[in-house]
């Protein structure tokens, strides 16, 4: 059996559906994680799907992927545009990363313009609202590695 994909979520990711719906959509996280779910079962994958408010444990849950996940799919959310140390997580991985976000960056606030995490990833999908998961674990599929 293949290893699964890992997809974790940073910071204010469990207010999806009550936190500026007019930006991220009236979907929750939990919805967010079923349609990753199903869209890694086409491929034969599993998915295991994690959110946290820490810093800490988002990079433990980055070192654990290194030798449990066959790829990574994540939202670092603000901690995307402030953690060098995230990002240096990242880089000890030697599997695919495709960062993910709800909305286009690019179109938001100067500072959401840039993140680290893009310094490591493979492939970034955003913009998309909900369907940006499903694209980011269908490139993850195709991407990942045993």
């Amino acid at each position: 059996m293949s290893k699964p994909i890992f997809v974790l979520n940073g910071p204010n990711l469990n207010l999806l559906g009550e936190r500026e719906p007019h930006i991220y959509g009236h979907e929750s996280l939990g919805d967010v994680e079923a349609r990753c779910v199903a869209r890694a079962k086409v491929h034969g994958m599993t998915i295991v799907f994690r959110q946290t408010n820490r810093e800490g444990e988002l990079i433990d849950w980055v070192q654990e992927a290194r030798g449990a996940a066959s790829a990574l799919v994540i939202n670092p959310a603000g901690y995307g545009h402030t953690s060098v140390a995230l990002l240096d997580a990242l880089k000890a991985l030697s599997i695919p990363i495709i960062e993910c976000h709800l909305s286009n960056p690019a179109a938001r606030e100067s500072f959401r313009r840039t993140t680290y995490v893009s310094l490591a990833a493979t492939g970034v999908v955003s913009g998309f609202g909900p369907v940006s998961y499903e694209l980011a674990v269908e490139a993850a599929c195709g991407l990942a590695t045993d």
